[in-house]
């Protein structure tokens, strides 16, 4: 899971637009989550609910979930089925489709379109239809990127927003492509 959420930055993550465009960006933050032992999983202690069932698909997976009733979350299932481990992807740096990103986050500024989990599901136009999606289906997939991050590369810190995981939130499984402008907050 560490591994896979280390190696998913330079990749791509694409979803078809109308008219056979599409919208994509290379992601440069991701965040991993390893249940039932990780109090900031949303599967902790073995949970099975409508919402986290997903996490217990098989890798390859994606689990789309809302959240603070106001965005929507993209994450990679990272294990076999049963196994509840997931990577948030928590930003991307815009690759194809800025024009339909823009109309999509109007008045924002072109590095303020994907820098945030919610923020880049809304430029991608990622929902909860997408949970469960094969990612290697046509309605969201992971394409090899245009070029490989090197090791030196990567910054790794703790995660963010799960305060209440006590410790948890203090392991530092939080990957970013040092010096990109897109990652989220605190992670430059």
């Amino acid at each position: 899971m560490l591994a896979v959420a280390r190696d998913l930055l330079g990749t791509v993550l694409v979803v078809p637009a109308r008219g056979g465009a599409r919208v994509a960006g290379i992601i440069v933050e991701t965040e991993a989550y390893r249940a039932p032992e990780d109090r900031a999983s949303h599967a902790w202690n073995g949970r099975r609910t409508p919402r986290t069932e997903t996490m217990y698909g098989p890798g390859g997976t994606a689990y789309v979930y809302f959240v603070y009733g106001m965005h929507f979350q993209f994450n990679v299932v990272t294990n076999v089925a049963e196994v509840a481990h997931a990577v948030l992807i928590r930003a991307l740096e815009p690759w194809e489709g800025l024009s339909l990103m823009r109309r999509r986050r109007p008045g924002r500024a072109d590095r303020e379109l994907t820098n945030g989990p919610g923020r880049l599901c809304q430029a991608l136009g990622i929902t909860r239809a997408h949970d469960r999606a094969d990612l290697r289906g046509d309605r969201v997939w992971l394409e090899e990127g245009p070029r490989r991050i090197a090791r030196r590369g990567v910054a790794r810190g703790p995660r963010v927003g799960v305060d209440y995981a006590g410790a948890w939130a203090a392991r530092r499984w939080r990957f970013w492509v040092r010096g990109n402008p897109w990652v989220s907050r605190g992670a430059r």
